[in-house]
């Protein structure tokens, strides 16, 4: 009977985080791209805001927004730590902020951030074929927020990627 776990025998790359504007395909190509290995993780950190279920609060909401953000990154990056620690990949979705990038790079000092970048035409046809939760305003507004891109180590331009070409991209890339 062999000893040890299967994760003494993996390499395990450093921690990837998928940035970008709604609809740009961070949820979905980090699903693909961890569903792809061996033995890794997708850490989506919406879903650990989303956590916070009395008093939640939306990031761009004021002073308790902002706190929930910084807290739900915190605990991804956590969490990020201890699936590195067990010998797992792991892939984060999420949209970095300046604020947030620092908190990511702080605790995950070998982090690879790959930013994808998408028009606002594009993202808002993908967002029509899945369920979407934004308000119009917020989803112009996150858009935006691709101006933060150069927070990334690389940006790649997604608006002509199908799901197999984006995550070959970004499977190139890390």
């Amino acid at each position: 009977m062999p000893t040890g776990s299967p994760c003494d025998t993996l390499l395990v790359v450093r921690p990837l985080l998928l940035t970008g504007p709604p609809a740009s395909g961070k949820s979905t190509t980090a699903r693909a791209l961890a569903g792809s290995l061996p033995l890794a993780a997708v850490i989506d950190v919406d879903d650990i805001r989303q956590l916070v279920v009395a008093g939640h609060a939306a990031p761009w909401q004021g002073e308790a927004g902002r706190r929930q953000q910084r807290l739900g990154v915190e605990n991804a990056c956590d969490l990020a730590g201890r699936f590195v620690q067990a010998g797992i990949d792991v892939v984060v979705a999420d949209v970095v902020t300046p604020a947030t990038a620092q908190i990511y790079r702080s605790r995950q000092s070998d982090l690879l951030v790959v930013g994808l970048r998408i028009s606002f035409a594009e993202a808002a046809r993908r967002a029509t074929l899945r369920p979407f939760h934004l308000s119009g305003e917020e989803f112009r507004m996150l858009h935006q927020e691709q101006a933060h891109l150069d927070l990334a180590d690389h940006v790649i331009d997604v608006d002509d990627l199908d799901l197999v070409a984006q995550v070959a991209a970004v499977r190139r890339l890390w």
